[in-house]
């Protein structure tokens, strides 16, 4: 589900805030279209599932560059072909966090953007994975 969307590529608030409408436009049809909300990871070889701290996160995050709110869209290749680069725990100060068991730092090359990485955590009950948030990986990261 790949949308050709004009997205700003400025940095000033007005951009940043249409960049974070924009997340939120694409979750809400990417939902839609997949009711399940939920694509399989080939080298998890298990489910990550999108939830509302899917998007809070991303908005968050990829809201401030071109680049991580234009990797948004390629949401469902990046859930499925994203390989991990490395576990670890989740932030003790983070709230956001709390609820993980784990933090599973991932990586995507997508021609065209680049690096990108996939935060997943894994949840202290379930043990589902959960995306939590997408960023393209900028040249110094």
């Amino acid at each position: 589900m790949n949308i050709q969307l004009e997205i700003p590529k400025g940095e000033t608030k007005e951009e940043i805030k249409l960049r974070g409408k924009i997340i939120k436009d694409f979750y809400a049809n990417w939902n839609a279209a997949n009711p399940a909300k939920q694509i399989f990871n080939i080298e998890l070889n298990d489910f990550i599932h999108v939830r509302f701290l899917s998007l809070q996160g991303t908005v968050e995050h990829a809201s401030f560059t071109y680049k991580s709110t234009l990797a948004v869209t390629c949401l469902t290749e990046i859930l499925e072909k994203a390989i991990v680069k490395i576990r670890v725990k989740p932030k003790p100060n983070n709230q956001n966090q709390k609820r993980f068991s784990e933090m599973i730092i991932m990586q995507y090359n997508k021609k065209g953007i680049g690096k990108i990485k996939l935060t997943v955590g894994v949840l202290k009950e379930s043990q589902q994975n959960i995306q939590y948030c997408i960023t393209a990986i900028r040249k110094n990261d």
